[in-house]
């Protein structure tokens, strides 16, 4: 659970009681609301929580205010799909319970079958006294625990929660930044489950603990430390004090730690020492440069390594919370290891199962490619080869002429340059840029390296046309599609 927004929710009678079927004609009018992303059907959304691969369908949880497009009353909202990318809305999984130990809020977790049971593990919060909170935010007042759920419903829609928590309070003698956000899986005969947390004015770090049975779990060590900046802000997260969101997962022979801090996603590399069960870092790098955070992985049907994160808004909170809806996931990102154990990621290349029939046609000017992207919906992708001269790819508003993204590839750092942020690729690596444009947001991987989402938003009624120019360079392939939307409305769902 991010810790971005701590505050109390103040949600006016006329936000609870507004009908459905106002909002939902509402939200299908929106222009800026996507159309091939994920997100409830309205209301408030942020991170990923316990997505799962069970009985055939792909499942997926997130943070959600069942009441109002604001943070508050921290629920488990969910879905399921055939494919992870056409997705049908389901009741909440849960919310918070009165006099329990999630009565603040059902906070991030994530989940684990075993059998023909899915377990959840979710960090459950009460409001508290100074002395026993763990999230330090000036107020001070909040407690964080690790609590348990399950479900033997083949759809994953009844639930039953354990009613203590399962780890109660964080490991004494260390003064923590936070604590939440657990992660649980298999290896050998034991359970593993990781939290994020820190050490106040040392750094973020990842606590490991390991159970028999999910339910009775003894604390391990930090399996993994960071460094502080040693600047104190109001937020731990901000200042690296506080890790949010680890997960540490075996891929292709190696092992990748991925948590959130200082408002972005980083990864690590190694080694987690089966022996010992420390992870030993051997790389490390930023997931995304953008407006990306908090993500959650899963393995698909065919074990590959799944990626999804939280796109928050970049609007003011007056601007969303009238549009009736905030947030939305990622698309699907494949992770995989290079043998020099650089991340990889790309977007799950199903998603080329939306490409209209037609593709859109360059429109050639004598400086370049342009490509015309109707109604902010489309793909592009880019690829020039080795030993490419510098270009621009640049995406503008074509209703106001206002520039949304610019990518400069320099072949002599052989780097992306983007929002004055640099990605420097390997060796061998082709320069390539896959773009994808949805309703308000923009999706880039460059040279499966590293990803740059970046919000957008227009003041016209009507949506706008995306100009896409790749300028200079030779010898550059370029190609662009219409994507067609998963739902008849914007509310992403079947209908």
């Amino acid at each position: 659970m991010t810790a971005a927004s701590f505050l109390p929710c103040k949600i006016d009678a006329q936000e609870v009681t507004e009908g459905d079927s106002g909002l939902e004609a509402k939200l299908a009018k929106d222009p800026m609301r996507p159309q091939f992303h994920l997100l409830p059907a309205a209301n408030w959304m942020n991170d990923p929580n316990g997505p799962i691969y069970f009985n055939g369908r792909y499942h997926m949880f997130c943070q959600y205010n069942p009441h109002a497009a604001v943070w508050g009353d921290m629920s488990w909202y969910h879905s399921m799909s055939p494919d992870m990318i056409h997705w049908t809305h389901l009741p909440i999984a849960f919310t918070p319970t009165s006099n329990g130990p999630d009565a603040y809020g059902c906070f991030s977790g994530s989940a684990i079958a075993v059998g023909h049971r899915v377990y959840v593990v979710y960090t459950g919060t009460v409001e508290s006294t100074p002395d026993k909170a763990t999230i330090r935010d000036g107020e001070n007042r909040i407690q964080e625990s690790q609590c348990l759920a399950w479900s033997d419903d083949p759809r994953l829609i009844q639930w039953t929660k354990e009613p203590e928590p399962i780890v109660p309070l964080p490991p004494p003698g260390i003064k923590i930044t936070g604590f939440r956000d657990p992660s649980a899986w298999k290896q050998g005969d034991w359970y593993y489950m990781t939290v994020g947390s820190g050490v106040a004015n040392v750094g973020g770090c990842v606590l490991l603990y390991r159970s028999k049975d999910m339910k009775r779990w003894e604390y391990m060590h930090q399996v993994a430390t960071g460094t502080w900046t040693g600047k104190h802000t109001s937020n731990p997260c901000d200042d690296g004090e506080m890790w949010e969101c680890p997960e540490l997962f075996a891929l292709d022979g190696g092992h990748v730690l991925i948590y959130s801090t200082e408002g972005k996603v980083f990864w690590q590399s190694g080694k987690l020492d089966s022996e010992t069960m420390l992870f030993h870092s051997a790389k490390t790098g930023l997931l995304d440069l953008g407006a990306f955070y908090a993500p959650k992985s899963q393995l698909d049907a065919n074990g590959q390594r799944i990626l999804w994160g939280w796109i928050p808004e970049r609007r003011p909170e007056a601007e969303y919370k009238a549009a009736g809806w905030a947030g939305m996931m990622s698309l699907p990102r494949v992770l995989h290891l290079d043998q020099d154990c650089t991340l990889r990621m790309q977007i799950l290349p199903a998603l080329a199962t939306l490409r209209s029939a037609s593709p859109v046609l360059p429109e050639n000017h004598g400086k370049g490619i342009e490509f015309t992207l109707q109604k902010a919906s489309g793909e592009v992708l880019c690829t020039a080869l080795r030993g490419a001269e510098a270009f621009d790819f640049v995406m503008q508003n074509s209703s106001d002429k206002s520039e949304l993204l610019h990518v400069t590839y320099d072949p002599l750092k052989h780097a992306f340059l983007v929002d004055n942020k640099e990605i420097v690729l390997e060796l061998g690596d082709v320069p390539q840029l896959h773009a994808y444009v949805d309703g308000s947001v923009i999706e880039v991987i460059m040279s499966q390296r590293a990803g740059y989402t970046k919000r957008f938003y227009y003041s016209q009624a009507m949506i706008p046309d995306i100009k896409v120019r790749v300028i200079g360079g030779t010898q550059i392939t370029a190609n662009a599609w219409k994507i067609d939307p998963i739902s008849t409305n914007r509310l992403t769902t079947p209908s």
